[in-house]
């Protein structure tokens, strides 16, 4: 690993569960926890809060720049205030997709991004951890799910039947910010060559944090 940063980086599509993998990975390592996305989330939370449009790619650099955000454990603070659930909204979801788009905003997060590795070692996730953030990484993984599988487990955190128009709206809004992802022309979502698979649809969380325990005590 000398040529390696003590870094597993775990892209995937949005809800594939990649979140709770990595944090538990990273407590079972000892390592810091990075959630990139986090950060798209409050830019966008951040914007929408200061009545800038996604699309003004300056105005949301710049306050991408400044982000006055802080991570406690589980909570998320942006200018002193909790937003961890402000920020997981579906809404926002599609606003960090949107302005994950601009190139100026990914410059700005590029360097706060890496600035979480140390040596403790760094366990982080996104959706261009592998390829633009920890190209050097010890072990990249793609984590993923099926995109209904995905819409069930973001229903059942949220109380919703796994049927129905609430749910049928979920799925839609997965199935958008997927695309989007995939098109994107800066960074967009794919699997590296030099990545594992990680398909979770039959998977329990416990079973996928094994396995991903398992790959790094072999790089």
């Amino acid at each position: 690993m000398s040529l390696k940063q003590k870094v597993i980086a775990i892209d995937g599509p949005s809800a594939s569960g990649k979140g709770t993998v990595a944090s538990r990975v990273a407590e079972a390592l000892g390592f810091l926890y990075l959630d990139s996305g986090a950060l798209y989330r409050l830019t966008a939370l951040y914007a929408q809060k200061q009545n800038v449009a996604w699309t003004d790619e300056d105005a949301v650099s710049t306050l991408a720049e400044t982000l006055p955000a802080q991570f406690e454990g589980n909570v998320v603070l942006l200018n002193g205030e909790d937003v961890s659930e402000q920020i997981r909204t579906e809404a926002i979801g599609m606003g960090a997709s949107a302005v994950a788009q601009l190139p100026k905003v990914r410059t700005a997060l590029l360097q706060r991004q890496r600035d979480f590795l140390t040596e403790k070692g760094l366990v982080a996730d996104g959706r261009d951890i592998g390829s633009v953030i920890f190209p050097d990484a010890a072990l990249k993984i793609f984590l993923t799910a099926s995109a209904n599988v995905r819409a069930q487990r973001r229903a059942k955190q949220l109380g919703i039947p796994c049927e129905g128009v609430a749910f049928e709206r979920i799925l839609s809004d997965i199935e958008a910010r997927d695309e989007a992802d995939r098109r994107r022309p800066v960074a967009p979502l794919k699997q590296l060559p030099d990545a594992l698979l990680l398909d979770t649809d039959n998977l329990s969380i416990e079973e996928a944090v094994k396995k991903v325990l398992d790959w790094y005590h072999k790089v």
